[in-house]
């Protein structure tokens, strides 16, 4: 357990706020707010979470157990069903699914379904001026099925575009909507940081553009027979440099035991993955917890060329996490330079404490270098000229534009106009882009990936305005109105009937217009063809042996759970092999039907509901945004129509990025969640295992998103 001496900001304990006179007061529930010491924190935290989430955990450590692979896939998904049932969380979409242009090659960048490297750049292919057409798009979508796995793709596709008469640039320009908060990569789990920070480094391996794990700065490795000692071998003569591209080290197996031992001094959401919960690096659970020493970690530097991973039990995912910020490497050198330290040492917040502040005080040994970083307005990344692979990239400079959002057309203008490479077409800019003529010879509509943002409700909510700045974001609930809310957000019916009201396809269309709304709409955290059965396993759905046949994929299994458990959601379409495409959650019949029985249990409690006394729902809004107002307000009108007017969702006003961000996006812990619901984050997987999903709602601060739900 992650333990905090720091005293916490926490509002009156609001679900013990029910049994009293409430009708006297017309406090806000923002100015309500007290200390509470850890201790009391924890305590309540615990007992909401097994309340709400009790049934989940039971599961998932049951599939923890399992005696192999499939049966751990199966058992993974009845967990995941679970979490669905307990209705604290709505899926709501994955990455793409919308219409789009482009100046970039299609599948020229990696698209592996987890990890960082995705985010990668150097391998893009980028044409000049022109802009695709939907028809060679496409056909470069089929080159690359034909030639997946070759390792032709990129000179296949180059010699199409040169075939085409397309002319190639080395320049990649891109739209961004968050600095990053660090240029740490080890101390941080926010892809707003990782996605820029990926570039200025190198892993031991990278997924290439056909989705290949290539050697990077490993040349091979072997395994022990027993599966717990991986021995990599580090490629000799890459360096690293500073920002200005001076050379300050060798790279050498050490940089990965000091990346190791800083992530989890960091402790900053990364380090569970390498715990008991993750890949289960001897002795790395012990130190976390101030049980043991580093020396006795499994992670070595057998010389400067050969480093040594010993794991406490066989992890059958050990190597996809090879291209994820948990496992980059770090020059020891360099950062105690700027005042890094390791172990009872560390302390980010010294004033000699300057690596990972700006990127001028980080080490690189990537593909690039951050040449300029102005907040809120550009990035640049230039080539490494000290690059162990500079001959084997296509792109040399890379900028990053902001885009705050405000303005719904400003990507669609900045692409039209050859500032960007590439934008997907929002409601507006798809209207404009026929206009423009634009929209039937270069539209596609770009896949999706199996990234998962959710709407997250939150069942223990503390606080009433952001933790950083109490006049942002501030409710309007009364301390009366929080109560009751917090009363009805404890009960499974009323989560269920407010999931169900959502119309998530009409909530979609503000963004992508009505032909795609559904095409990016997801029914469930997990993908449910992420993963299938590798052999027959036969499994307990409540009480009944089921056997589910090899080739049987994740969602089906847990449609099965909740068809048991009576939760009327559809989540797997058998005749797609897809939980994806399609809106098995919005129901009004069914959301009436599970809000008339909250109704009745609530009011045994005291708690009335009605039209007339209905319960506020507070929603954070980016009203400086069009696209993302109106998307609230599509919720907000479909929640008042399915519950008679019963659930009311109040949009919260966050007029600029920042204060939504922090609203529903930069919090650390549950008691600074300043919501009631909030569709502002997701997950993406960081290894090929369904664990990567549910790991993240697991008790004690172990779970990355659990604080979503006011708790840990």
């Amino acid at each position: 357990m992650k333990k905090f001496s720091k005293i916490l900001s926490l509002v009156l304990a609001l679900c013990m706020l029910c049994s009293v006179a409430l009708g006297e007061s017309v406090q806000l529930a923002a100015d309500a707010q007290t200390e509470v010491d850890t201790e009391a924190y924890e305590a309540a935290s615990t007992e909401v979470y097994n309340a709400v989430l009790g049934d989940f955990y039971t599961s998932y450590l049951a599939a923890k157990e399992a005696e192999n692979v499939s049966e751990r896939y199966a058992l993974m998904a009845v967990a995941e069903a679970k979490i669905l049932g307990s209705a604290v969380m709505i899926p709501i979409e994955s990455r793409g699914g919308n219409y789009a242009i482009t100046r970039v090659a299609p599948r020229s960048g990696n698209t592996t379904l987890w990890g960082n490297d995705s985010d990668r750049v150097h391998q893009l292919i980028v044409v000049k001026d022109a802009i695709l057409t939907t028809e060679d798009v496409e056909a470069l979508r089929a080159l690359w099925n034909e030639v997946h796995g070759t390792g032709e793709y990129d000179a296949k596709a180059k010699a199409y575009l040169a075939d085409k008469g397309y002319e190639l640039t080395d320049v990649y320009n891109y739209a961004y909507s968050s600095d990053p908060n660090t240029w740490d990569v080890l101390a941080t789990s926010k892809q707003a940081d990782s996605r820029a920070i990926i570039n200025t480094y190198d892993g031991l391996y990278e997924y290439d553009e056909e989705n290949i794990q290539q050697p990077a700065l490993a040349t091979g490795y072997t395994v022990s027979d027993d599966g717990l000692t991986y021995t990599f071998t580090i490629r000799e003569g890459a360096v690293w440099v500073d920002s200005q591209g001076r050379k300050v080290a060798d790279v050498k197996a050490d940089d990965w035991v000091a990346g190791m031992q800083h992530m989890m001094d960091a402790a900053e959401g990364l380090e569970y993955l390498v715990g008991p919960e993750g890949c289960n690096i001897a002795g790395a659970d012990a130190y976390m917890n101030a049980n043991g020493s580093f020396e006795d970690v499994g992670v070595k530097a057998l010389d400067d060329l050969t480093l040594q991973y010993t794991l406490a039990a066989p992890c059958p995912f050990f190597t996809t996490m090879l291209g994820y910020g948990v496992f980059a490497p770090l020059s020891r050198d360099y950062y105690t330079s700027q005042g890094g330290q390791f172990g009872a040492d560390y302390n980010a917040e010294a004033e000699t404490y300057l690596y990972g502040k700006d990127p001028d005080h980080i080490a690189y040994n990537g593909p690039y270098l951050v040449t300029n970083a102005t907040k809120e307005n550009t990035i640049v990344f230039q080539a490494n000229e000290n690059y162990w692979n500079k001959e084997h990239i296509n792109i040399h400079t890379v900028n990053w534009y902001f885009n705050d959002g405000t303005d719904a057309l400003k990507a669609y203008n900045d692409f039209k106009a050859g500032i960007l490479s590439g934008c997907g077409l929002t409601a507006s800019s798809l209207e404009q882009s026929k206009v423009d003529g634009l929209f039937d010879k270069h539209s596609y509509v770009s896949q999706t990936d199996a990234t998962s943002f959710m709407g997250f409700f939150n069942v223990n909510r503390h606080a009433f305005s952001n933790f950083n700045d109490a006049t942002k974001a501030v409710s309007a609930q009364t301390v009366e109105d929080a109560a009751r809310t917090n009363a009805a957000m404890s009960n499974i019916n009323f989560r269920r009937a407010l999931l169900m009201s959502l119309d998530r396809g009409a909530y979609e269309a503000q963004t992508v217009g009505e032909d795609l709304k559904y095409a990016a709409l997801i029914n469930s955290y997990v993908p449910g063809n992420f993963v299938s059965l590798e052999e027959d396993v036969t499994i307990d759905i409540n009480g009944t042996a089921t056997t589910f046949p090899a080739g049987t994929y994740y969602g089906e299994i847990m449609q099965a759970q909740l068809d048991a458990d009576d939760v009327t959601a559809k989540v797997w379409d058998a005749d797609t092999q897809m939980s994806s495409g399609f809106d098995g959650w919005y129901n009004v019949e069914n959301a009436k039907a599970y809000l008339a029985k909250a109704i009745e249990e609530l009011a045994a409690e005291g708690v009335e509901i009605s039209a007339d006394k209905p319960i506020y729902i507070d929603v954070p809004t980016f009203t400086g945004s069009e696209i993302y107002n109106n998307r609230e307000e599509a919720l907000k009108q479909s929640v008042a129509a399915a519950t008679d007017g019963c659930i009311v969702v109040n949009k919260v006003d966050c007029p600029t990025s920042a204060d939504w961000y922090y609203a529903g996006y930069y919090y650390n812990l549950g008691h600074e969640a300043n919501f009631d619901l909030c569709d502002l984050s997701g997950w993406g997987p960081d290894y090929g295992d369904p664990q990567t999903y549910l790991d993240t709602m697991l008790p004690d601060y172990a779970g990355y998103m659990v604080k979503a739900l006011g708790v840990f």
